[in-house]
C-alpha cells in the first residue's frame, strides 16, 4: 500500500484512535490540525488538546488557527499539497475552498449512523431517543453540516448501561477501523464509493445544554434512566438532596407500578430506588456537592438516607 500525504483535522479525545491508526499504518501525517489550546482545571492554565499532545509525541507539525477563514491559515494548508483530508470532531468550519486543496477530498468520521443525528450531540442524542443501535459513518465533507456522501458505516448496540462515555470510546475505535479501511481503497482505487444521503430521514442532534441535566422526577423512570447515561460524563445528570445538588452517575430502571409521589426514595440497599412518573429508577452512582463519585451503598453510608426521603 502506498502510503499517503495527509492532513488530520481533530480535537477532543475522539479523534485520537483515528490519528494513531493513520500513524501506525504508515502515512504521512504531514500536518495536525486542531483547536487552540484552552484554559483547563482550576487553575485556568492552557492546555492542548488529546489530538495535539499525540502529534507531538509523534513530532507531527501542528496548526491552531482560531479560524480556517484567514487566508494565510488558507496558504498554510495549501502549501502541504496532500493527497486527502481526514477529520474527526475538528470543531470548526472547514470553507469550500480548503475542502478543495487535497489531491483526493476531505472525509469525516461522524459519530452516528447517518443521515440519523447530524450534528454536535449524536450519541447523547441517540441515548436519550431510545435508540437501539448508533455507529459511525465514514462520509466526504461538504459545505453543508454533515451532509456529505456515506462510505461507510459501523454499528455499534445501545445497552441498557451503555452511557456517552462507553458509546463513544467503541464509536472512536470502530471509526479509525473503517477510515483506515477507507484510506486503502482510496491508495488503490483513487477513489471511494459513496451513497447520498436520504434527507427525508435526517434528524439533528442539537448541542447538549446544562440546563437538559436537571432531573424531572414526573418523567418515567425509563425516560430518566436514558438521560442519566446520555449525560455521563457531561453535563451529568442532577437533582436537589436535602437542599443540596446531587449529582447522579449511573441508573437503571424497574417497569414497576408505584404510587408514591415522584422523587420519593423507596429503597436504599443495594441501590437507592427513587420513585418516577411512571416506574422505578434504580440508582448506582452518585456524587454530593465537593464529593467523590460513590457506589450507592458507600454514598448511603456517609450520609444517612431514608425510605420516605424525596428527591426534589
Amino acid at each position: 500500500m502506498q502510503p499517503l500525504r495527509i492532513i488530520f483535522a481533530g480535537t477532543p479525545d475522539f479523534a485520537v484512535p483515528a490519528l494513531a491508526a493513520l500513524i501506525e499504518a504508515g502515512h504521512q501525517v504531514m500536518l495536525v490540525l486542531t483547536q487552540p489550546d484552552r484554559p483547563s482545571g482550576r487553575g485556568m492554565k492552557l492546555k492542548a488538546s488529546p489530538v495535539k499532545e499525540l502529534a507531538l509525541q509523534h513530532k507531527i507539525e501542528v496548526f491552531q488557527p482560531e479560524t480556517l477563514k484567514d487566508v494565510d491559515a488558507q496558504a498554510r494548508i495549501d502549501a502541504m499539497k496532500v493527497d486527502v483530508m481526514i477529520v474527526a470532531a475538528y470543531g470548526l468550519i472547514i470553507p469550500t475552498n480548503v475542502l478543495k486543496m487535497p489531491r483526493l477530498g476531505c472525509y469525516n468520521i461522524h459519530a452516528s449512523l447517518l443521515p440519523r443525528w447530524r450534528g454536535a450531540a449524536p450519541i447523547q442524542r441517540a441515548l436519550l431517543a431510545g435508540d437501539i443501535e448508533t455507529g459511525v459513518t465514514i462520509m466526504e465533507v461538504v459545505p453543508a453540516l454533515d451532509a456529505g456522501a456515506m462510505v461507510s458505516k459501523g454499528v455499534v448496540p445501545i445497552g441498557e448501561r451503555d452511557t456517552a462515555q462507553t458509546l463513544h470510546d467503541e464509536i472512536a475505535k470502530i471509526g479509525a477501523a473503517l477510515m483506515i479501511s477507507a484510506i486503502e481503497h482510496l491508495t488503490n482505487d483513487a477513489h471511494l464509493l459513496a451513497m447520498p444521503q436520504d434527507e427525508s430521514l435526517v434528524t439533528y442532534a442539537n448541542k447538549l445544554q446544562k440546563s437538559e441535566a436537571s432531573i424531572d422526577w414526573t418523567n418515567s423512570a425509563n425516560w430518566i434512566s436514558r438521560q442519566v447515561r446520555a449525560f455521563n460524563p457531561f453535563p451529568v445528570a442532577h437533582a436537589m438532596l436535602n437542599g443540596e445538588v446531587c449529582r447522579i452517575w449511573m441508573a437503571t430502571f424497574l417497569d414497576e407500578v408505584v404510587t408514591q409521589k415522584p422523587g420519593t426514595i423507596l429503597a436504599v440497599s443495594p441501590a437507592v430506588q427513587i420513585a418516577c412518573g411512571e416506574g422505578v429508577l434504580v440508582i448506582e452512582e452518585l456524587q454530593s456537592p465537593g464529593g467523590k463519585r460513590l457506589k450507592a451503598k458507600d454514598f448511603v453510608a456517609g450520609h444517612a438516607l431514608k425510605v420516605g426521603q424525596y428527591f426534589e
